[in-house]
C-alpha cells in the first residue's frame, strides 16, 4: 500500500534530494521536456527561496524520468549537448562514472557546488561529483540557458 500511495503523490510532494543538501531550496519552475512528443522527463528547478535563477548562486535541478533510459544514452546524450552549446569538455569518463540506468520513476538530482562542480544524486543516493572549470554555467545551460532544445519548456522550468 504504502508503493501506492508513492505513487499517487504529485511529482513536488515527493522528498527532494535539493531541498536536503540545499539550504532554503524552493521549486521555481517545473516543465516536462519532450522529445517527438514523448515525455521524456518532469523538471523541477530549485533555487533559494524560489527565487529567480542567479547563476552566481547555488542552484538544484531534479529530473524525475517518465521512461526507461541506458546509461550510455545518457551520457552521449549530454556530450552531444555539451558540445551543441560550447566547446567539447573532457568530462565523458566523469559523467561514465555519474550516470545509471534509468528506469520510469527514477530521480537524478543535479546540485551545483561553486562554478566548478555538480554533485548528482540518483533515487536520493549521492553518486558522484562531476568537477571542471565552468561546469555548472556549461552542464546547466542544457536545460536552463539561451540556446535550449525548446524555449518554452526552459522558460517554464525558470518559472518565466
Amino acid at each position: 500500500i504504502f508503493a501506492l500511495t508513492m505513487l499517487a503523490l504529485p511529482f513536488n510532494a515527493q522528498a527532494s534530494a535539493v531541498q536536503s543538501v540545499l539550504h532554503d531550496a524552493e521549486i521555481r519552475g517545473a516543465a516536462t521536456f519532450r522529445y517527438f512528443g514523448f515525455p521524456v522527463y518532469r523538471a523541477q528547478l530549485f533555487t533559494k527561496s524560489g527565487a529567480p535563477l542567479d547563476w552566481s548562486k547555488d542552484f538544484g535541478l531534479e529530473l524525475a524520468y517518465l521512461r526507461n533510459l541506458i546509461e550510455t544514452d545518457l551520457v552521449e546524450s549530454t556530450m552531444r549537448e555539451l558540445n551543441r552549446t560550447g566547446a567539447a569538455l573532457p568530462v565523458r569518463g566523469q559523467l561514465e562514472q555519474c550516470f545509471r540506468d534509468v528506469r520510469k520513476g527514477d530521480r537524478y538530482a543535479a546540485i551545483s557546488n561553486g562554478p566548478n562542480q555538480i554533485r548528482f544524486w540518483h533515487n536520493g543516493k549521492q553518486v558522484c561529483t562531476l568537477s571542471h572549470p565552468k561546469i555548472k554555467n556549461r552542464f546547466m545551460s542544457i536545460f536552463l540557458g539561451d540556446n535550449t532544445r525548446s524555449t518554452s519548456f526552459t522558460q517554464k522550468l525558470k518559472g518565466e
